[in-house]
């Protein structure tokens, strides 16, 4: 790319800004994106099920497929099953887990299907399907689980906390510690509190920029 080509886009970005504003203020776009941090180090102090409650409140009217909703979450608050989970963490994970005043296992409930006389009643001959369909239902359940879980990072962000997500992790083995009853999918760990007074994040890295990312066609 020239530098010519380069400014251009640029005075374009800023144009279109300044054109379409969002629609909400800067403190909330500040708080939810531009100046939140994935958090490595926490301190210790309680994380209130109140504020994971009202977060969660603000998630599951996010879209989803077919209203699917699949995300499922395990609160890991106490030692024993901080330990438990901690054994399935990679090396450099297994310390955090340890030490975050709460984890989250974010999961997708590859039986969503049951629910959908309440969720999607306009689809409910959907049910028979899903349930004839077991690769249908992981593929569903894991694509908009995901979609839910950055729903959840914000929400947890708009109640006032703040995340560590990690991917580093025996799947298996953590679902068959914790989910073997009711076949959940694991799909993110995340730390969530309050960050700690040192090393809670690296320097702020770069993004890519509209320009960079997008296509017209």
């Amino acid at each position: 790319m020239t530098t010519e080509t380069a400014d251009l886009s640029e005075l374009d970005l800023r144009t279109d800004l300044e054109a379409a504003p969002l629609s909400i203020g800067d403190d909330v776009a500040d708080l939810l994106f531009r100046e939140a941090r994935t958090v490595n180090a926490f301190a210790d102090e309680e994380v209130p099920d109140g504020a994971v409650r009202a977060a969660y409140d603000l998630v599951r009217w996010g879209p989803t497929m077919m209203n699917t909703v699949p995300l499922r979450l395990l609160l890991v608050r106490t030692t024993d099953a901080r330990a438990r989970l901690a054994a399935h963490m990679k090396e450099g994970n297994r310390a955090r887990v340890l030490a975050a005043p709460l984890t989250i296992v974010a999961a997708a409930d590859t039986n969503f299907h049951r629910h959908l006389a309440t969720l999607a009643p306009h689809a409910v001959g959907m049910v028979d399907t899903f349930e004839a369909d077991p690769g249908s239902r992981t593929s569903v359940a894991r694509q908009s689980g995901l979609i839910q879980v950055g729903y959840l990072i914000t929400g947890l962000r708009a109640a006032g906390l703040h995340v560590g997500a990690m991917g580093g992790y025996d799947a298996a083995g953590l679902d068959a510690e914790f989910f073997a009853e009711n076949g959940w999918q694991s799909l993110l760990v995340l730390n969530v509190g309050q960050p700690a007074v040192a090393d809670a994040t690296r320097p702020r890295a770069e993004r890519l920029t509209f320009a960079d990312v997008a296509r017209t066609v």
